[in-house]
Order: C-alpha cells, then structure tokens, then sequence
C-alpha cells in the first residue's frame, strides 16, 4: 500500500531580495514548466505554496498550475520572516498574499507556508489571523533545532493549533543533527543512500512523508550570485550544489511506492477521519 507523499514546491525567486536583481536571467517559468512537466510524467498533483509578489508577476503561470489540477496556497506577499512582522504586519502580508493568489483567476487559498519555517512558538498567535482570514492548514514548523527557526520538541504528528492544523516537515537524525529527510537544500547535499534508508524506514510509520523543493533546485544553468541572507562563500555554494540530481532523487522516492498528493487532499482526508 503507497504513503502519502506530501511534496511541495515553494514558488519564489531567489533574485527577488538581492540589490541587483535585474543583472540575472529570469528563469522562474523555465523551471515551473519543467517541475510541471516531472509532476504530469508521475500522474502527481501536489501543492504550490506561492509567494504574493510572484503571483503578481506571473499571473498566468499560476492560473496555469491550477488549470494543471495543483494546489495553490500561501507563501507570504513578501517572504519576511515571521519574527520580523508585528500582528498586523503579518495579517496585511497574508491579506496581500491571499489576493494576489485570487487575482491569478483561482480560488481563495487554505494553505500556508511561512517564510524559513520561521513559525516558532512565539508567533503562535499567527494561526489566529490564519483562521480568520480562511486558512484551515499550516506547513511552517520544523520539528528540530535549527539555526534559524524550529520547535525541537513539536514532533513529527500533525496536530491542531489555534484551530488550524499544523502540519510540520518530516526530519529524521542525521550523525548529531535531526535535519528534513528530502526537502530542499538536504535532498542534494546528504548522500542518497542515507535519505533512501530514512525514507523506508518512513513507511512503516503513520504520519505522512512531508517535503519541499523550490524551483531553483532543479536549475543547473542559474548564474551564480549571493543568495539573500547568505554572506559564506561555502555555505552559498551548497545553494547550487548537485541540482542535476533532484529530479532523480525525487524519482527514487516514488520507486519506494511514496504517493504524490496535494496539502489539501491530505487535509481532507484527516478531516474527515477525525469527524468519523
């Protein structure tokens, strides 16, 4: 029997916040085509968490993805981190946000995603402006400790907070580190044989595989620049490092017989589960 397989894609630009953004090639709907095209060759449908000023800027490219049969949902108006928002701040960002995904031509989200995972425990007072703004699940929390965000003993079960499930990402002890089993950065740096390990060790449990990529992740041609809020040569490096190969280490996942499904889906059934 396949596993629920919580794949996303963080829809932003990594240019979006660099002083000199206009010097690099625009390359956000070349990637989206292809992740696209990966997702359609997989019979898959998964969730696209947005950010507002994309949507702005591509509308037809979301109006596209949810014509696709994808999930759309928020990833913030400007992809500021939690903790540098006040409440109101951070409900005029979700609002901003929300619209700019409705004027795309799709309906009004119920999905979030904050900027990092920067949900902490301190801004849990975030998952009231959620619900009152129709947000019914949240994928923010990174149940470890982490140097920028985390919440080391939040857990890997999806739990209600505030009204809203939380639905946190899938982290598994890597040497003295609890790191994400295949999202983003991690899935092209660990080696393959160790994410693969930990991802059959996942199968036997009941919670769903949750992951995450961005469409940077794929792209092998991106000019090299200083990604935002990176000032190491090193650690900048690691931002491009073996992107040849997450397509195929995603393949690899669903050889495990990991099952492809939409944020709202999983939402859904673990509603009505609960009802039940």
């Amino acid at each position: 029997m396949s596993k629920d397989f919580l794949f996303s894609i963080d829809l932003e630009d990594p240019r979006e916040n660099i002083w000199n953004k206009d010097r690099y090639e625009d390359r956000v709907n070349l990637n989206v085509m292809k992740l696209l095209d990966w997702l359609e060759n997989n019979n898959s449908k998964t969730t696209f968490f947005v950010v507002g000023k994309i949507a702005e800027r591509y509308p037809d490219l979301v109006k596209q993805i949810f014509i696709k049969g994808h999930e759309i949902a928020c990833h913030s108006y400007s992809h500021i981190p939690i903790n540098h928002l006040g409440k109101k701040e951070f409900e005029n960002d979700l609002v901003r946000n929300i619209e700019a995904i409705i004027n795309c031509g799709v309906p009004s989200p119920i999905g979030f995603r904050a900027p990092t995972f920067s949900l902490i425990e301190s801004s849990f007072w975030a998952y009231n402006i959620l619900r009152n703004n129709g947000i019914k699940y949240s994928s923010s929390v990174l149940p470890a400790k982490n140097p920028l965000f985390g919440i080391p003993n939040f857990g890997q079960q999806p739990k209600y907070i505030d009204g809203i499930l939380e639905i946190p990402v899938t982290i598994s002890n890597f040497l003295f580190y609890k790191l994400p089993i295949a999202g983003g950065i991690y899935l092209r740096i660990l080696p393959k044989h160790i994410i693969l390990a930990k991802a059959r060790n996942f199968l036997s449990t009941n919670y769903p595989l949750v992951s995450y990529i961005h469409p940077y992740d794929i792209d092998v041609n991106q000019n090299y620049f200083m990604h935002e809020h990176i000032n190491n040569h090193i650690l900048n490096y690691l931002m491009y490092f073996n992107r040849k190969n997450t397509l195929l280490r995603l393949d690899s996942f669903i050889d495990l017989d990991y099952n492809i499904i939409t944020y709202e889906r999983f939402f859904r059934d673990h509603l009505s589960k609960n009802i039940s």
